[in-house]
């Protein structure tokens, strides 16, 4: 060839280009953006075709400039002299821009009204941070809330107005060197922070930094963070650096991102220490995106809002990754890693969207042989989520250029996402919760065939009608049999047991001592009611009322961490689980709890036989016993043991537990998926311990292993199916919802 030309794009014909991530600031625009003599200087919307804004603009493809949010912006001579030529690294650099041409900064005050612009306008948002007071800054993909993350009493304001009690709040550190005087960062995890995608890495803190709670202290409750704050006066702490208590309380980690904007790097760089950086909006409603929605919907939370003029086009997510096993683990999948694909091979034809699950839902539609995983969209709990969710659905039909043919749904009747389903106009199949936990590491993983999946969370919609969540799924033949599961226990109150691991431990007590646990006066879970409510749920366990049954590993490290005395209700998902966790503090010890197996004969539908979501025909299932655990504990606490070392034994039984019944099924492949397996000791232990034995195990990389990757699952589970079986007279698709 002797020459090379980009021609203008051909809008016909299918759409087959990928969408990029968006992108964390590159080092050359950085040295520009604090370079005094650049043209550029400490402008905040500094980009190349390295770096910048791609997801949060992209309007249309094909990914020119006319489909983008940036298409208001005429560029300057000096920016599109940049643009047009191929030497310059800025050659068809979409949101290409400089202070002559692109968006700029205002600060308005908390009831949308103009302030202050450009450099004044971030002088102003950093006096106000300074100050203590909250600031709604509009960033990439969305705004943050953004406080002094030194101020105790500004960390327990926002608490009180997001209505976010304890959940760990997400901080923002001006530098790599900064995140070091506060936590422990090893080589990989300091190359995440640096990364292009830039997430959010949970690190653990330096002990000598930690507010985390010594060995039989109780943790404190939020009217006592409160007090707390009140008797600080609101005055930062002594260190540059210095973290208040009520950013993450009772937690030895702390969830960090470095700046990956210009405007975030020149914020941090003016306040010089680190802050609070937590999404703007209630909480479990989506984010905020526009500046004018953001004042209505964040009033009476924000003092200033510092917001510029480029649209954002759909709503982007900070990503959250923790480091297990030595490599990246996606807890929370959006910028950085959305909307890139997973290859799923597979014999279908047609595009499938996939609707996921109610908690941590995202959605997934197929184009080609590709499955894009939308952005983290978060609990369809109230209508703002709810609208999100559909939003992000026409969004992605829209990008791709696709009317999917199947809708993919769980099976739960009363999940919202799977109510939404019957909307569409292609057919609908259920796909088991479990199932698509064990099928979304399957696809990661690029496995196929036969796997034992683990499948740990809180909760899914089971086949016999109870609640699931201690499962081994062996797959095969597109579908996949229900080979073992936790022995069930009672939830007295149901839904509230989530809420109150008290309730679920009284559930556990009762299925292994019965009545008698009624009369152990000495027991944290008992002591945590008043007499008239151990009335109303001994009723409840008596009569199996309201107490649905459940074989939930993620309820059982609930009733440990309640019978232990760590958590007797929790504010956020996990929250106990976690804490259980985090009560192992260093302990390091290979003794574990005692368990049983058993077989329990299992009846057999007579419609289960070659369905998606049938539980095989073995007439048998294994049971996992639990209750020499939980006298084991009860035994411990008697005579003092430490509660790190309780934890301990808990986790080691959980990875003993795993490796027992894979040898008993005999197959060599393991996959650890659920939400359980968000937790560090207990997933490397077992892989360790698998592959100790002599097994393969699997698990999470770049796809969430809790209700995040579910969309993928569904898809992979029906192209699975769709894949090993005749299309004619296809059982899936008589799986319709009804």
């Amino acid at each position: 060839f002797s020459s090379f030309t980009i021609r203008h794009s051909d809008e016909s014909g299918a759409k087959t280009a990928l969408v990029l991530p968006d992108i964390a600031t590159c080092p050359d625009c950085l040295n520009e953006v604090f370079d005094p003599a650049n043209r550029r200087y400490l402008y905040p919307f500094t980009n190349c075709t390295n770096c910048g804004p791609r997801f949060s603009i992209i309007e249309a493809l094909p990914y020119d400039r006319p489909n983008t949010s940036m298409k208001k912006f005429t560029m300057c001579p000096v920016c599109q002299q940049e643009y047009n030529n191929p030497l310059d690294r800025r050659f068809h650099a979409q949101p290409n821009a400089c202070p002559a041409c692109g968006p700029h900064l205002e600060l308005w005050d908390a009831q949308g009204r103009f302030v202050l612009r450009d450099s004044n306008a971030l002088s102003g948002a950093t006096s106000a941070i300074r100050e203590g007071r909250i600031v709604a800054v509009k960033g990439l993909g969305g705004f943050h809330l953004i406080v002094d993350a030194r101020n105790e009493v500004a960390v327990v304001r926002l608490r009180e107005k997001k209505h976010r009690e304890e959940k760990p709040l997400a901080l923002m550190f001006p530098t790599i060197e900064s995140v070091e005087t506060q936590c422990t960062v090893t080589e990989l995890e300091r190359r995440l922070l640096l990364s292009p995608e830039s997430p959010i890495v949970l690190l653990e803190r330096k002990r000598e930094t930690s507010n985390f709670c010594a060995e039989g202290a109780s943790p404190p409750d939020h009217l006592e963070l409160v007090r707390r704050a009140g008797a600080c006066g609101g005055e930062p702490r002594t260190s540059d650096f210095a973290i208040a208590p009520s950013v993450a309380p009772n937690n030895p980690y702390l969830g960090i991102m470095l700046p990956y904007t210009p405007l975030h790097h020149i914020l941090l760089r003016d306040l010089g220490f680190p802050v609070v950086a937590t999404s703007g909006n209630i909480s479990d409603e989506p984010i905020c995106t526009d500046e004018h929605e953001a004042v209505k919907r964040l009033d009476g939370i924000v003092d200033m809002f510092l917001v510029h003029d480029r649209p954002i086009v759909r709503h982007v997510d900070d990503s959250i990754v923790r480091v297990i096993m030595g490599r990246e683990l996606v807890v929370r999948r959006a910028r950085g890693y959305a909307p890139l694909p997973v290859s799923v091979k597979s014999s279908l034809k047609s595009s499938v969207l996939a609707v996921g699950a109610h908690l941590k839902n995202t959605v997934a539609l197929t184009v080609g042989e590709n499955a894009f995983i939308s952005q983290h969209i978060g609990d369809l709990e109230t209508h703002q989520s709810l609208e999100a969710f559909r939003k992000v659905i026409a969004d992605f039909q829209t990008l791709y250029g696709s009317t999917p043919a199947h809708v993919v749904c769980d099976m739960h009747p009363d999940y919202l996402s799977s109510k939404e389903a019957r909307r569409f106009s292609g057919q609908v199949v259920a796909v088991q919760h479990h199932y698509a936990h064990v099928t979304a590491c399957m696809a990661e993983n690029e496995l196929d065939g036969e796997v034992l999946g683990v499948s740990w969370d809180g909760a899914g919609y089971g086949l016999d009608g109870t609640i699931w969540g201690g499962e081994f799924l062996l797959t095969r033949n597109g579908s996949f049999e229900r080979v073992a599961t936790f022995r069930p226990f009672r939830l007295p109150g149901g839904e509230k047991a989530i809420k109150e691991p008290r309730r679920t431990a009284l559930g556990v007590l009762h299925e292994v001592i019965g009545e008698g646990v009624f009369s152990q006066t000495s027991l944290a879970s008992l002591n945590a009611f008043s007499s008239s409510e151990l009335d109303v749920i001994r009723q409840m366990l008596q009569k199996k009322l309201n107490s649905p049954l459940t074989s939930s590993v993620g309820r059982l490290f609930d009733a440990v961490a309640s019978i232990t005395g760590l958590r007797q209700r929790v504010s956020f998902e996990g929250q106990a689980a976690m804490e259980l966790e985090f009560a192992m503090a260093g302990e390091s010890s290979d003794e574990a709890y005692g368990f049983s197996i058993c077989d329990f004969r299992l009846p057999i539908p007579n419609d289960a036989q070659n369905r998606l979501v049938t539980i095989g025909n073995r007439q048998s299932l294994v049971v996992v016993d639990w209750s020499l655990t939980i006298k084991g504990i009860l035994e411990d606490l008697r005579h003092d043991v430490p509660r790190s070392l309780i934890s301990v034994k808990f986790h080691n039984m959980l990875s003993d537990v795993i490796v027992t019944v894979a040898r008993r099924i005999g197959v060599e492949r393991v996959v650890l998926t659920g939400g359980c397996f968000q937790n560090k000791y207990l997933t490397e232990r077992a892989v360790q311990q698998l592959r100790a034995s002599g097994l393969r195990p699997y698990w999470h990389q770049r796809v969430p292993p809790n209700d995040g990757g579910i969309s993928l699952g569904q898809i992979y589970a029906l192209g699975i199916l769709n894949s090993q079986r005749a299309p004619t007279n296809n059982p899936v698709l008589e799986e319709a919802m009804r």
